[in-house]
């Protein structure tokens, strides 16, 4: 896959995703949100959602998570996709390939 199927799936998902979603919580989960609501006292509940989004989306990141799956099944990263320009493209990587190893001309005369 490419930079320009990733900019397409995001496109769909975030078209699917729409404004609001339901989501089933198990009770481990309803337990551990009461806490924070509790603890942290948002506006809504809404809130704590949206910020627990922003720090997994964050993780994912910082360790390096999000790259690796989509380098996996974009052959992209983070950075590429947020450029517009894979690190081939950038470099100019593609206007001049190397043929071979570049070493080979060490033995040349």
């Amino acid at each position: 896959m490419t930079l320009d199927a990733l900019s397409d799936d995001v496109t769909a998902e975030y078209g699917a995703l729409g404004e609001e979603i339901a989501v089933d919580l198990d009770r481990e989960t309803r337990n551990e949100l009461a806490m924070l609501e509790t603890a942290l006292e948002p506006e809504s509940t809404d809130e704590l959602l949206r910020r627990a989004v922003h720090m997994l989306f964050q993780s994912t990141v910082d360790t390096g998570t999000l790259d690796f799956h989509l380098r996996s099944s974009y052959d992209v990263t983070y950075d590429e996709y947020l450029s517009g320009m894979t690190y081939d493209e950038m470099t100019g990587a593609n206007q001049f390939p190397q043929q071979g190893d570049p070493d080979d001309r060490r033995y040349q005369f």
